[in-house]
């Protein structure tokens, strides 16, 4: 275990001027508070925040941090309580003790929900300081580095979460080597036998690759040197799980990758690391489509280099980073490489806010807390973000867009804004006119069509890839739907109250809200529309001397409008399981309904259909929408109690035929051999389109035949019945409505 003058001299290291005493004084405290406490592998349990603490100041952290990490575990562990580590330390260290401590254990298996609550409480608590997530991240790496200690059982558990949290994060902020070692620890444990079998392949290749490697390191600072370009060159493997998801991605086995040694070359200035590619590609064939330049394009991480991939000394090919030192040290420590941490009084948020690109990505997450609905919600948009590469796109006005690896235009849309997104009807990339779901390539400069009114389709939410434009799909859907059962309730309502004779207004329904523990008429009329409140106990709730006595109820005339619905006003709507140029279910048409206000779902009556000619009737049906029956249907008797659900609608079609609509026919044939192929025959000459056939055998002689077909009109599904009615081998044929 590393002794206490251990520690300060290692902080004294990058910071001369730490605070010996404050370090001293933690570390005592700590190590008195953690008394006899020892880990699952024996050891006193005060290693492990000592150790955390050691990691934080390879990251050369400042002295409130390296404190906090030492006293991280002695409120939640210990008798110690927040006001003393405050009175002994201070506000700082205490504010980061504190919210360290309100951290409790993830369970990623078998409690999402709980998980999900605490990745919350997680960014919540960077929100306040970002120095919470560098302890944190560090406590993750010891546990993962001891990981062997810990039960078996919990061993797949915690090694998960890690690669599917905290390597993803720490690599988001910028800590790539953190983020490899997190992923290899994690990797060593989930796949056991891919990792031994990897680094087996990889211990074969050290020794024959030792002299390649000084090979181009040598020949790279040679050639830079030629040009006066100071450069130091670095060769290194490649981890195992990085290998790994490479040959995943790629679908190809070890023997083909070719790039198993990556090389960095550190330079004095921006300007050398061009004149450095210049003279790499000058020196050697680059290979294609394996440049690029994250100098001029920085990813949001704020990572920058540039990448090339180069055939080098003996034909091997070698994977080079060029980049200044800055960018190296960034590179290394991501967030924790800002110059703020070695001043002690600074406002670390305020400042990342200012110049950090990997917080201002913290924050957007952060964002998404108001955009979900539920904990689990939220963790599947934090994981989305967390896991894809990045592309980057422009705008027409030259604002730069990083988005993840098959993002849409409609990703691209929400990233703008989201009112942009909700208002998406199509888009131009580089110009011209494409998909709305095509996948974006870095470079792409990417115009939003936007239209007036419209909202986005609950489908988006399938196609898109970053978690805040399903947050604002999924929330312009939630709005659109209530204001769906919101306009249907309200019609129900206002139905009831004209059976009632009871005059009707918000303003009166206002005043009632307390008798219908509801907190606005528009909670109420939802509640009718979804069918959690009936319309005539809103009548009551207005009215409570009214005992339901109702007027003689009158069917729906077609020259009457209901609702204050303006007479030949029209609403075309598409509705599934109906095809309009065809009676397949699984497509989609347009119901051509005069008399229906709203975005209310429509669809037809499912035994029998409807079709032009007929008279109809609409039904509401509170979370459901409006069904269209004919008016002969028997199944309107249902509903003759309730009068506040029928509708005046009638058809808005024009005198050619466009579509077929849904109708059922019952023939009653013959037993004989080829009568049903006449009847088909007969349909199908005379343009109806058969969707479904039942046969039920009546007698020895004949069998009914229910025919769903779908015909242009009603004249059109006569003309059919009198075809069929002229077949010998046909009894009967008539119309069919359930």
């Amino acid at each position: 275990m590393m002794r206490q003058y251990e520690l300060v001299e290692r902080v004294r290291r990058y910071n001369p001027q730490t605070n010996e005493e404050l370090l001293n004084r933690a570390f005592v405290y700590a190590m008195k508070a953690h008394g006899t406490q020892t880990r699952a592998s024996g050891d006193p349990y005060f290693s492990h925040p000592l150790e955390v603490a050691a990691i934080l100041t390879d990251l050369k952290l400042d002295d409130a941090t390296i404190a906090a990490a030492l006293l991280h575990d002695t409120i939640e562990d210990t008798k110690a309580t927040r006001a003393q580590i405050e009175k002994q330390f201070g506000k700082d260290i205490s504010v980061l003790v504190e919210g360290l401590t309100k951290l409790k254990k993830l369970d990623l298996v078998s409690q999402r929900a709980e998980q999900a609550e605490n990745l919350r409480k997680l960014l919540l608590a960077i929100a306040d300081d970002v120095r919470v997530l560098l302890v944190k991240l560090a406590d993750r790496l010891h546990n993962m580095r001891t990981l062997k200690w810990v039960p078996e059982e919990k061993r797949s558990r915690i090694a998960e979460e890690t690669l599917d949290i905290y390597a993803p994060l720490a690599g988001r902020i910028g800590m790539h080597d953190m983020r490899e070692e997190l992923e290899d620890l994690a990797f060593r444990q989930l796949s056991p036998d891919i990792y031994r079998s990897i680094e087996g392949r990889l211990a074969t290749l050290r020794d024959p690759s030792k002299g390649v490697i000084k090979e181009i390191e040598g020949e790279l600072t040679e050639e830079l040197a030629k040009k006066k370009i100071k450069a130091k060159v670095k060769g290194r493997e490649k981890r195992p799980y990085s290998i790994w998801r490479k040959m995943e991605r790629k679908a190809i086995g070890f023997e083909q990758l070719s790039d198993i040694y990556g090389f960095r070359v550190v330079v004095p200035s921006i300007e050398d690391c061009y004149r450095a590619i210049g003279i790499v590609h000058t020196k050697w064939p680059f290979v294609p489509g394996r440049f690029k330049d994250y100098i001029s394009t920085p990813k949001q991480n704020d990572y920058r280099s540039i990448h090339t991939t180069v055939v080098g000394p003996g034909r091997q090919r070698a994977e080079l980073q060029i980049r200044t030192a800055g960018m190296n040290e960034i590179a290394e420590y991501g967030i924790a490489a800002h110059a703020l941490y070695k001043d002690s009084d600074g406002k670390p948020n305020e400042m990342l806010i200012r110049d950090s690109g990997a917080y201002a990505w913290l924050r957007r997450t952060i964002e998404l807390l108001d955009e979900g609905s539920s904990p689990e919600e939220f963790l599947e948009h934090t994981k989305l973000e967390l896991f894809h590469d990045q592309v980057f796109c422009f705008t027409p006005k030259g604002r730069l867009i990083a988005l993840p690896r098959k993002a849409t235009p409609i990703d691209f849309a929400y990233a703008v804004h989201t009112d942009v997104g909700n208002n998406a009807v199509g888009c131009k990339i580089n110009g011209k006119t494409a998909p709305l779901v095509s996948e974006l390539q870095t470079g792409d400069e990417v115009e939003i069509i936007a239209g007036k009114e419209q909202h986005p389709p609950a489908a988006w939410e399938s196609i898109v890839v970053t978690g805040k434009a399903r947050a604002a799909i999924r929330r312009a859907t939630r709005v659109a739907v209530r204001k769906q059962y919101l306009g249907l309730g309200r019609k129900m309502v206002e139905r009831a109250f004209v059976h009632a004779a009871k005059p009707w207004s918000d303003e009166r329904l206002s005043k009632s809200l307390s008798r219908l523990a509801r907190a606005s008429v528009e909670d109420v009329l939802s509640a009718v529309g979804r069918g959690e409140l009936k319309a005539e106990d809103v009548v009551r709730a207005v009215n409570p001397d009214w005992r339901g006595e109702r007027e003689k109820r009158v069917k729906p005339q077609r020259s009457e409008g209901w609702f204050g619905l303006a007479r030949g006003a029209s609403l075309k709507f598409r509705i599934p399981g109906f095809s309009g140029n065809s009676a397949d279910p699984k497509e989609e048409a347009a119901i051509p309904i005069r008399g229906i206000n709203g975005e209310l779902p429509v669809r037809f009556a499912p035994d029998g259909g409807a079709v032009p000619g007929d008279r109809i009737v609409g039904i509401i049906t509170p979370g459901e929408g409006i069904t269209i029956f004919p008016i002969h249907s028997p199944a309107l008797k249902d509903f003759d109690d309730e009068p506040e659900r029928w509708l005046d609608v009638r058809w808005d079609v024009d005198d050619v035929a466009s579509q077929r609509y849904p109708a059922r026919i019952l023939v009653t044939a013959k037993n004989a051999p080829g009568t049903l192929a006449q009847i088909a025959q007969i349909i199908g000459e005379h343009g109806g389109n058969i969707d479904n056939v039942h046969m039920e055998r009546r007698s020895q002689d004949f069998t009914e035949v229910t025919i769903d077909l779908g015909v242009y009109d009603l004249k059109h599904l006569n003309a059919i019945i009198s075809q069929l009615r002229a077949k010998p081998v046909v009894s009967s044929a008539e119309r069919f409505n359930g």
